[in-house]
Parts: C-alpha cells; sequence; structure tokens
C-alpha cells in the first residue's frame, strides 16, 4: 500500500504533466496553420502533413535512445538535454527558409520532446505500479489532456495577431519554462545503484528480452494502434472541418478542444473506475467502444449521414475510448519489466509513435476528406482490439495490486506545503 500522500501525488502529476505537455504541444498547435504553411512554401497539403509524421518519427526514435540513456544516468541529465534541443529546434523553425529544413527541424523538435515522454512515464514506474500506476497515469492525462485541448485553440489565436511562425515561439518560450521547471522541481528517481550500463550490447539485450515478451509486445502495439486512431484525427481534422466544411482557424480549435475534453473526461473516470475494476477489464471495454466508434464514424461519413454532427459525434466515442485505454495499457505493460523501466517505456513510447508516424499521412493519401479520417481510425481500433484479443488475451492477465516503493517516491517528491 502507498504511503505516499495525496499531496505529493498531485504535485508529481503537475509537474510531469507540464513536462510531457510539450509532445502534445508541439504535434497539436501549429494544425490551424497548416493550409497557411502550405501556402507559404507552395507545398500540398500532403507534404505539409509529411511535417506532422516528422514529428511522430523523431518523438518514437528519440524515445529508443533516450530510454536507455535514463537507465544509465538516471532521469534528469537526458529530461534536461531533450528539452534544451526542443528550444533550439523551435527557435530555428521561426527562420527555415523552405519546406525541407522545417521538415528536418520538426524531426528535431519531436526527438527532444521525446525526453519528456519517455521519462515521465520511466519516473511514474520507479514510484509506482499496479493500480498505483494507472491511477497516477489517469491523472497525468488530466494534465496532458489540457494540451490538444488548449494547443489548437491557443494556435489559432495566435494566428490572429502573428502569422505561423509566432506558434514557434511560443513553443521556445514554453521549453525554457518546462527547463527551468524541471531544474528545481524534479528530484532524480533512480539511484545510482539501480542504473543500468550504458552499452550498446546491453541496451540491445534489453529490447531483446522485451520483444520476446509477447503479452509486453501485444499491450504496446494495442496502445499504439489506440493512439493511431488519435493520429489519423490530428493530421485530418484541419483538412476535414477547414476545407470540407468550412470552418475557419478559430472554429476548428475549439471545436478540437471539444473533442479533446471527453478524452480527458475518461481518463479521469478511469481512476475512478479502477477502484472496482481492472485495468485489463477496462482496456478491453475501451478497445470495444472504440472499434464501434470507428466504424459507426466510417459509415456515416462514406454515407453522408449527418453531415458535421455525424462525424464528431462517432469521434468524440474515439476520443473517449482512446483516453480509456492510454492509463491501461502502458500500466499493464510496464509492470512486467519494472528493472528496465526507461528501455519499456521508450519501447512502449516509440512504437506508439511509430505507429502514428504511419497513420498521420494515411489520411491525406486517402483523400483528406471525412470518408478518409473514419477509415483510418476504424482500421486502427479494428487493429488494436484484434491484438487485444488473439494476442494479448486479457483474461490471462493477472490482477494488479497497489504497491508503491515509497522510500524512493518520499525522496523524489517531497510533500507539498
Amino acid at each position: 500500500m502507498s504511503t505516499t500522500s495525496a499531496p505529493s501525488r498531485t504535485r508529481l502529476a503537475l509537474l510531469l504533466g507540464a513536462l510531457i505537455a510539450l509532445g502534445p504541444l508541439t504535434i497539436d498547435m501549429y494544425l490551424p496553420a497548416l493550409p497557411g504553411i502550405a501556402g507559404e512554401f507552395a507545398s500540398s497539403a500532403s507534404t505539409i502533413q509529411l511535417t506532422l509524421t516528422g514529428t511522430l518519427v523523431g518523438l518514437a526514435f528519440g524515445q529508443l535512445f533516450i530510454g536507455p540513456l535514463s537507465d544509465a544516468f538516471g532521469r534528469r541529465l537526458p529530461l534536461l538535454i531533450g528539452t534544451g534541443l526542443h528550444i533550439a529546434s523551435s527557435l530555428l523553425i521561426i527562420v527555415a527558409p523552405n519546406i525541407a529544413v522545417f521538415g528536418v527541424l520538426r524531426v528535431l523538435q519531436g526527438v527532444g520532446a521525446a525526453a519528456g515522454a519517455v521519462v515521465a512515464m520511466a519516473v511514474v514506474r520507479d514510484l509506482f505500479t499496479g493500480r498505483a500506476a494507472a491511477t497516477l497515469l489517469s491523472r497525468l492525462m488530466l494534465v496532458m489532456g489540457a494540451a490538444p485541448v488548449l494547443a489548437p485553440t491557443l494556435g489559432g489565436e495566435l494566428l490572429r495577431f502573428a502569422e505561423w511562425r509566432g506558434v514557434f515561439v511560443f513553443l521556445a518560450v514554453y521549453g525554457v519554462a518546462a527547463l527551468a521547471l524541471l531544474a528545481v522541481g524534479l528530484k532524480e528517481t533512480l539511484p545510482a545503484e539501480r542504473r543500468r550500463p550504458a552499452r550498446v550490447g546491453s541496451t540491445l539485450r534489453s529490447y531483446g528480452l522485451l520483444l520476446r515478451d509477447r503479452t509486453f509486445v501485444g499491450l504496446v502495439l494495442v496502445a499504439g494502434f489506440a493512439m493511431a486512431g488519435m493520429f489519423g484525427y490530428v493530421s485530418g481534422s484541419s483538412f476535414v472541418f477547414q476545407q470540407q466544411y468550412g470552418l475557419d482557424a478559430q472554429q476548428f480549435g475549439l471545436l478540437f478542444g471539444a473533442g479533446a475534453i471527453f478524452l480527458i473526461a475518461a481518463t479521469q473516470a478511469n481512476a475512478a473506475l479502477l477502484r472496482r475494476y481492472e485495468p485489463k477489464q477496462l482496456l478491453f471495454a475501451a478497445m470495444i467502444g472504440g472499434t464501434v466508434g470507428g466504424v459507426t464514424l466510417a459509415v456515416l461519413a462514406g454515407t453522408a449521414t449527418g453531415g458535421l454532427v455525424g462525424v464528431i459525434v462517432p469521434l468524440w466515442v474515439v476520443l473517449a475510448s482512446v483516453g480509456l485505454a492510454i492509463p491501461n495499457a502502458p500500466a499493464l505493460a510496464l509492470s512486467r519489466h519494472g528493472e528496465r523501466a526507461g528501455t519499456a517505456a521508450a519501447l512502449l513510447g516509440a512504437i506508439q509513435f511509430g505507429i502514428g508516424a504511419v497513420t498521420s499521412p494515411v489520411v491525406g493519401l486517402l483523400g483528406n476528406n471525412a470518408l478518409a479520417m473514419g477509415l483510418t481510425i476504424a482500421g486502427a481500433q479494428l487493429i488494436a482490439l484484434a491484438v487485444l484479443v488473439l494476442v494479448v488475451r486479457p483474461w490471462t492477465l493477472e490482477d494488479l495490486e497497489e504497491s508503491t516503493p515509497a522510500r524512493v517516491a518520499e525522496e523524489a517528491v517531497p510533500e507539498a506545503a
């Protein structure tokens, strides 16, 4: 049973959430500006969408390197260096002369943001296991969820007063604030005696061990394809809602934010549901809901039934289902490999964002319309459900108990005054 007090958990959730929000802000904040960026660089919509793919690729591969480094050198140093890289990339994007340079810098932004994504997961696993980890991840999603809610809306509002470069000025300023918060607010959670050697052979063996764990890989794939549906939505939404349905940048930001509210509400409901149900039960229910929502979206979009309402209602069902899946799939996966939490979190995040990177351009290739978005989302949710049933077989998983390494938690997260 945990001895870490509620104020400490709240403080940790707020701190980690503020740091990992850098990733969602980087992904989502420039969405209302995509048509404008395409016009300035004389690029097609599909080419501009590849810059989103590049960011996701950076997030994916960055985690593969940063995760093992955090197991070897502790959590703070990789987080400091990664956030610094993100700040530098954001500033250089402001003066990018063409779409090629813009795209490369977006990849580097993703690599920098990867530090927050993977280290935050590893810190949670350093301090908590079982239901406690799933509950804290739910609380983290409340903080992380505010970023997708605010990012397109904030981006749309910035476009009232500045061109698209203003978005990246904001990201650089936020990165500086996050770096300062990290420097003073997060103590090291991985003691020297628990660190693993930073050797290529050791890292490859760790990844090999993880990849031989069928259940771990299955859970990672479920998390990845569940998130892929959301990335399909992120990639195509600005074109679908602004070009197909005629919304302006501000209206799109508000609609995008409304959808993210369903994601946040589900993550917070998950924390309460965990008092009665196991994470494996909630994950299964989430994937059923996501599949039903995705298929309904594709059918309604394909038959032009319900217009805009026929698109957004099933979308909100999918987002709520993803919000229920996000905390539980990683908690179940990481519970199996606490001794190499950084490497496991890296593989989890890399596969999630890697699948997202592959999924993002699919909407554009299929036509950048509501049907294309619906088919992409439905396909991702169907695959996630199939992997859960055929590979993970959740009914075979052991129940998770709430357990906390209290000594480490208390040292890393001082009591709130």
